[in-house]
C-alpha cells in the first residue's frame, strides 16, 4: 500500500465528504443514547497543510482553501456547515493549520460515552493515528485491515452508530471489496448508518456498484455526488452512498451540496445528485432505531 492521503488532504473530495460526515454524526447527538464510530480506514487522523506533501499537490486550495472566505454564503449552509468550519479552526494564509481527517473530525463530537474505532492498516499511518489518540478512552486505534473491521466490530454495544468505509482505491477490485465488506456488515446489523465514500472515474464501475445496493437486498440508500467539473482527465467528481440515512438528511444534503457545487467548482460541468438508490423509499418515513 503506497497510498498517502498526505499529498490530497483538503482537497475538493474532501470537503464533500468530511461536510457530509459531520451532518450523519450530529443526527446522532440529538439524542442521548450513546453512539459508536467505527472507521475502516482512518489514516493519520489529521494532516499539515503546511507539509511538503500538501505543498507539492496543493489539491486543497481548490477544496478547503476555498472555504477561507465566507462572506454572503448561503446562511442555511453555513449553518448545516458549521461544526465541520469549527473543527477546521482559524485559517492561516488561507488554510487551516491542520486539516482534519475523519477520525479527528469524529472525535470532537464524541460525547463522554460515546465510543470510537479507527482502522488503519498501512504501518506509519497506523503509528501516527495511535499516538494522535493514545489519551482519549473513548477512541480504540487498531492495527487491522479496515475490510475486516467492518464486519468484526458490528453490532456495536451502543446499538446506534455509523460505519464509514473509506478505503485509498489502490486495488483494481476495490469496489467490489468495498461492497462485500459493507455486505457482512449490513448481514450483521441491518439497522445500522453506512457511509461508503469512492471517487467516480470509471461510468462503468460506477453503475455496477450502485447496481450492487439495489439487487443486495438493501432497504434504504441515498447516492450523493459532487463533480466540481473542468478537467476530466484528473478526478473531479466524487461519490459517498449512505444507507440508512437518518431523517432529513436528504435535505441536509441537497442544501449543503448545492452550496459546494458552485464554491468548488473549477469549470464547466459542475453538478451535484442526490437521489435515492435503493426502490424503498418514503420521504414522510420516520427515523429507524439506529438513523438519530
Amino acid at each position: 500500500m503506497n497510498y498517502r492521503h498526505g499529498f490530497h488532504a483538503g482537497n475538493f473530495a474532501d470537503v464533500f465528504k468530511h461536510a457530509l460526515l459531520v451532518r450523519l454524526l450530529a443526527h446522532f447527538l440529538r439524542k442521548e443514547t450513546p453512539f459508536r464510530v467505527i472507521d475502516t480506514h482512518a489514516g493519520e487522523g489529521a494532516y499539515d497543510l503546511g507539509a511538503d506533501e500538501a505543498e507539492r499537490t496543493g489539491e486543497w486550495r481548490e477544496g478547503v482553501g476555498r472555504l477561507a472566505d465566507l462572506s454572503g454564503a448561503d446562511a442555511a449552509a453555513l449553518a448545516l456547515l458549521a461544526p465541520y468550519l469549527e473543527a477546521l479552526g482559524p485559517f492561516i494564509e488561507g488554510r487551516p493549520r491542520l486539516y482534519p481527517g475523519s477520525p479527528l473530525l469524529a472525535q470532537g463530537l464524541l460525547r463522554e460515552n460515546d465510543r470510537a474505532i479507527f482502522c488503519e492498516l498501512r504501518e506509519d499511518a497506523y503509528a501516527a493515528l495511535r499516538r494522535r489518540f493514545a489519551r482519549d478512552k473513548r477512541i480504540k486505534a487498531i492495527h487491522l485491515d479496515g475490510y475486516t473491521g467492518a464486519g468484526a466490530f458490528v453490532p456495536p454495544g451502543e446499538r446506534r452508530g455509523l460505519v464509514l468505509i473509506d478505503p485509498p482505491f489502490e486495488r483494481a477490485d476495490e469496489y467490489a471489496a468495498m461492497f462485500s465488506a459493507f455486505q457482512t456488515a449490513y448481514r450483521k446489523w441491518p439497522t445500522g448508518v453506512y457511509a461508503l465514500w469512492h471517487p467516480i472515474k470509471n461510468a462503468k464501475q460506477t453503475r455496477e456498484f450502485y447496481q450492487a445496493f439495489q439487487r443486495g437486498g438493501v432497504a434504504r440508500a441515498l447516492r450523493l455526488e459532487l463533480c466540481v467539473g473542468g478537467d476530466a482527465l484528473k478526478l473531479n467528481r466524487a461519490g459517498l452512498v449512505v444507507v440508512n440515512p437518518p431523517f432529513g438528511f436528504e435535505a441536509e444534503a441537497r442544501t449543503l451540496l448545492t452550496f459546494l457545487v458552485e464554491r468548488l467548482a473549477q469549470g464547466g460541468g459542475a453538478e451535484l445528485v442526490v437521489d435515492p438508490l435503493t426502490a424503498e423509499r418514503d420521504p414522510a418515513r420516520e427515523p429507524g432505531p439506529e438513523a438519530t
